[in-house]
C-alpha cells in the first residue's frame, strides 16, 4: 500500500452513495409510519426523526456541493460508511437494540466497506459495526410493545443475537473482500491482456508499413543508382569519380536495408496477413532462439490429412504461443520442444520442457490471474499467474482450447493448444485486425 493510498480515488461514485442513502432513509420513514400509526407501537418520534433528519442534510449537502459523477476518496467512503453507521445505531438505540428487527442493516455498512477500500480502512467500519452491535446489545431502549411491561428477552437470548449478527458481519465482509478483489485482479489481468495485444498490433502494423515504404523507395533508389553509374562511367578520374562511387555503394546498401525491411513486413502485411506453420511458430519461438538455438527444437507429426499452406498470422496467436514458450524457457533445465500435429481437421501445438514440473496446487488454479500459490515451479524464477492468463485469453479468444499436465515418463511439463483448422485458415480476423487492414487498403 502507498503511502497516499487512502486518499487515492476509488471507483465508487458520490452519486452512489447518496443515492443508497436516500434509499435508506425513505426506508427508516416508511418503517417509522407504519409501525407508529399503523401498527400503534409508541414510538419515541423526535428524537428518532432527529437522527432521519441528520442523513436527509448530510445528503442534501453532498448533492449540492459535489457532482453525482466525482469519484470518493477511501477516506470519503469511511467517513460516509461510518456516518451511517452511526445514524442507523441512534435509531436501533431509540427502537429496541439488537432485539429491533432492523438491526441487519448495519451489517450492508461493513458490507460496502469490505468491497469498496483497502483493507486495514475496512476493518475500521467493521470493527465500528461490530462496537455498535456491543453498544446495542447492553444499553438501548426497550423494544416499543403493547404491553405495560413492555417486551423483553431472556439475556443468553439477546447475547445468541449479538453472535449472529457479528458472525453475519464477519461472513458477509469476508465474502464481499473476496469477490471485491477477485473482480479487481481480473480487471488487472484483462487490461494487461488488452495492452499486450494492442502492442502486438501496432508492430505489426508497423511491419506491414515498413514493407510499403520499402516498396515505394525501390523505385527512386533504383533510379539514382543509375544515375550515379552513368556518372562514374563519364566522369574522368578524380574527385568527382569518387563521390559518384560512393553514391553507388550507398544506394546499394539503402536497397539492402529496405529489402530486409520488406522480408520483415511481409509477414505483417495487414492485406496479405498469412504464414506457413513452421513460419508461425518459429517467429513465436524468435525471441528465445538467439543465443542457443539447440535449447528450442521444433517437431512436425501429421497424422492424416495435409496441413494448409498458410494460416492466418494473427497477433493473438503469436503472442500467446510466445508467453507459453516463455514460461517453458524460464523454468526448462536444458531444453524446449515445441510440436504441431494434424488431423481430422484439428490443430494441436504442444510446448513442453523438462523442467521441474507444475506443482499439483498450482495446476488446480493455473489460468486464474494470480494464482497465488507457494509451488516450487512459481516461486523458483517468477510466477505462472499472469502471463498464463493473458496468454489462455489470447489463444481462446481464436478459438484454441488449452489442455496443460505435467509428463509422465520423464521430468517437466506441457501446455497443449487445439484449434479447428477452419478457424485458423479461413476464420474471421479479430475486429482490431481487419479495422487496421481497411485503414491500410485506403
Amino acid at each position: 500500500m502507498t503511502p497516499h493510498a487512502f486518499d487515492n480515488p476509488s471507483v465508487l461514485r458520490q452519486g452512489t452513495l447518496t443515492g443508497l442513502r436516500w434509499f435508506a432513509v425513505i426506508g427508516q420513514m416508511v418503517v417509522l409510519v407504519t409501525v407508529h400509526f399503523g401498527f400503534g407501537f409508541e414510538l419515541p418520534l423526535a428524537p428518532v426523526l432527529l437522527a432521519v433528519a441528520a442523513a436527509v442534510w448530510i445528503n442534501l449537502y453532498a448533492t449540492l456541493s459535489f457532482s453525482p459523477a466525482r469519484p470518493l476518496s477511501h477516506r470519503e467512503i469511511v467517513a460516509f460508511l461510518s456516518f451511517d453507521t452511526l445514524q442507523i445505531s441512534a435509531i436501533l438505540f431509540l427502537t429496541g437494540g439488537v432485539q429491533n428487527p432492523f438491526a441487519l442493516w448495519l451489517i450492508m455498512q461493513a458490507m460496502l466497506a469490505a468491497s469498496s477500500v483497502p483493507r486495514r480502512m475496512a476493518l475500521g467500519v467493521i470493527a465500528l459495526v461490530v462496537a455498535c452491535y456491543t453498544v446495542l446489545s447492553i444499553w438501548h431502549y426497550p423494544l416499543p410493545w403493547r404491553t405495560e411491561d413492555g417486551f423483553s428477552l431472556p439475556q443468553i437470548y439477546n447475547i445468541g443475537i449479538w453472535i449472529a449478527l457479528v458472525m453475519g458481519v464477519g461472513f458477509t465482509s469476508a465474502y464481499a473482500y473476496r469477490v471485491a478483489r477477485e473482480r479487481t485482479k481480473l480487471t488487472e489481468a484483462l487490461s494487461a491482456t488488452q495492452m499486450a495485444l494492442s502492442r502486438e498490433e501496432r508492430l505489426t502494423a508497423l511491419d506491414g508499413l515498413a514493407a510499403a515504404a520499402a516498396h515505394e523507395l525501390g523505385t527512386p533508389l533504383g533510379t539514382i543508382q543509375v544515375t550515379a553509374r552513368e556518372m562514374e562511367r563519364e566522369l574522368p578520374d578524380g574527385p568527382l569519380k569518387e563521390d559518384a562511387s560512393l553514391l553507388i555503394s550507398q544506394t546499394q546498401r539503402c536497397q539492402r536495408i529496405l529489402q530486409r525491411l520488406s522480408e520483415a513486413g511481409q509477414a505483417g502485411d495487414m492485406v496479405h496477413n498469412v504464414i506457413s506453420l513452421d513460419a508461425l511458430l518459429r517467429e513465436a519461438a524468435r525471441p528465445f532462439m538467439q543465443d542457443e538455438e539447440d535449447r528450442v527444437s521444433f517437431r512436425f507429426d501429421p497424422e492424416s490429412g495435409a496441413l494448409p499452406e498458410k494460416l492466418q498470422r494473427r497477433p493473438e496467436i503469436i503472442y500467446g504461443l510466445r508467453n507459453l514458450i516463455e514460461n517453458a524457457n524460464k523454468y526448462a533445465s536444458s531444453h524446449v520442444e515445441i510440436s504441431a500435429m494434424w488431423r481430422d481437421g484439428q490443430l494441436d501445438v504442444t510446448i513442453s520442457d523438462d523442467g521441474p514440473g507444475i506443482p499439483h496446487e498450482t495446476m488446480m488454479r493455473l489460468g486464474e490471474p494470480y494464482p497465488g500459490s507457494s509451488g516450487r515451479r512459481e516461486n523458483a524464477k517468477g510466477g505462472l499467474g499472469l502471463g498464463f492468463f493473458i496468454a489462455k485469453t489470447l489463444l481462446e479468444r481464436t478459438g484454441g482450447v488449452l489442455r496443460f499436465g505435467n509428463n509422465q515418463d520423464r521430468t517437466g511439463a506441457w501446455v497443449t493448444v487445439s484449434w479447428p483448422l477452419a478457424e485458423l485458415s479461413e476464420g474471421t480476423k479479430s475486429r482490431e485486425n481487419t479495422l487496421l487492414g481497411e485503414a491500410y487498403a485506403t
